[in-house]
């Protein structure tokens, strides 16, 4: 099949917006209802030179670009958002450690065309890249897969761990706690982590994704990379302590990205990230857990990939990546029973998971080339639904927003 080939199905897309030639995304976006009553779509932007940018999307068929802000180093990248009420909290990584600024910051969004620096919470250091995550859904705490001055890793790829910082008074943030797989920072006295056999499939132990849920905010579901994902007791926020672990690589080629509790079914959903072209690194998975018992998670099914021999040569990457996770936002949808994932060139795919043990494809949105694509092919990064069931979706790359409706 072409690259420049689009396939839809049960998805309807809405409008198309390139983002003003910058539309090459990350992994952050939230929904704001502004005071003036707007509905504004807030996105990360995968590296520089922008840092972020905001969306009118009131109209979904409508989308009218609202702001889009510089990053102040070319190095740097703001790969992460999230918002609560009028605060957004933008992530800062940089490609090397040592370099400044990064950490994250805090901004006032009040007036969406004119976001306000609250604060910056440095996590720069000689052994640090800055913040890669973070999960702000709750107004209080900011958890985070980050590196720390204070951090000196076992291996220079281990150089992220998780750390909560408390935000309550948004001007002066403090850390409040921190965890790390042991074995991962000198002078632990447990042996460093097994590395994976393929070189080029080492992408590290270290935190990525760190989900808080408002139905067990003393829990937090941690994905650690090459050492799978685990799920934390965090009711004392100073001392995390693991109560789960499930890890499948090997034999399978890691980078564990997304956790999410599906709490009424007892269910968890956990995704891979693919990380190499020409799906080197298949099969990167959309797995189903039982978690009835949270400390022995289990894997029931995974959602059926899309034809290897339709996309592994397609351009760029192909495999799972990131999830819709439910985030606990008032201007979020929720689904329990409907999945709805990234799979880059392999497009946004949704699977019906009401018989959990046999999930079904139940949608797919394949967009055709984007202009200026350096992979050739689409590369859909991130998703997000609103509570109106308004779906977002984003290309890593060029391709800029995509939004749709579903029609299933």
């Amino acid at each position: 099949m072409p690259a420049s080939e689009a396939i839809c199905s049960n998805f309807k897309l809405l409008a198309h917006h390139e983002l003003g030639g910058f539309g090459g995304m990350g992994e952050g976006m939230a929904v704001q209802v502004a005071k003036d009553g707007r509905r504004i779509i807030w996105l990360a932007h995968e590296s520089a030179p922008k840092n972020f940018t905001a969306v009118d999307v009131s109209d979904p068929c409508s989308p009218k670009m609202v702001v889009q802000t510089d990053l102040p180093q070319s190095f740097m990248r703001s790969n992460s958002l999230e918002l609560t009420g009028d605060i957004l909290a933008v992530a800062y990584q940089c490609q090397k450690v040592g370099q400044k600024p990064a950490g994250f910051e805090l901004f006032d969004v009040s007036v969406p065309e004119k976001p306000k620096s609250i604060a910056f919470f440095d996590c720069s250091g000689p052994n640090s890249r800055g913040v890669h995550q973070l999960w702000f859904c709750d107004g209080e705490y900011v958890h985070m897969g980050a590196g720390a001055p204070d951090f000196k890793p076992t291996h220079p790829q281990d150089d992220q761990f998780y750390r909560c910082v408390d935000v309550r008074n948004p001007s002066k943030p403090v850390e409040v706690g921190r965890w790390w797989l042991p074995g991962t920072r000198e002078g632990d006295n447990t042996p460093p982590p097994a590395r994976h056999k393929a070189p080029a499939l080492d992408r590290g132990n270290r935190a990525h994704n760190t989900n808080v849920y408002k139905q067990r905010p003393d829990r937090l579901y941690l994905a650690y990379i090459d050492a799978g994902m685990f799920i934390m007791d965090i009711s004392d926020k100073a001392n995390p302590k693991p109560i789960a672990r499930w890890d499948n690589s090997p034999p399978y080629t890691g980078f564990t990205h997304t956790l999410v509790p599906l709490f009424e079914r007892n269910l968890l959903i956990m995704t891979d990230e693919s990380t190499a072209d020409e799906a080197k690194d298949w099969p990167k998975l959309i797995w189903v857990l039982d978690g009835r018992d949270e400390t022995n998670p289990v894997p029931i099914a995974t959602c059926p990939l899309p034809p290897h021999e339709t996309y592994a040569h397609r351009g760029g990457r192909f495999g799972a990546h990131n999830i819709f996770e439910n985030t606990p936002s008032p201007h979020a949808w929720f689904s329990d029973q409907v999945i709805v994932g990234t799979f880059f060139n392999g497009g946004l795919r949704a699977y019906d998971i009401s018989n959990p043990y046999q999930p079904k494809e139940a949608a797919v949105f394949v967009p055709e080339a984007p202009r200026g694509s350096p992979a050739g092919a689409i590369q859909l990064n991130d998703v997000f639904i609103d509570e109106r069931a308004v779906v977002y979706t984003v290309d890593r790359f060029s391709g800029g927003l995509y939004i749709l409706e579903m029609d299933f």
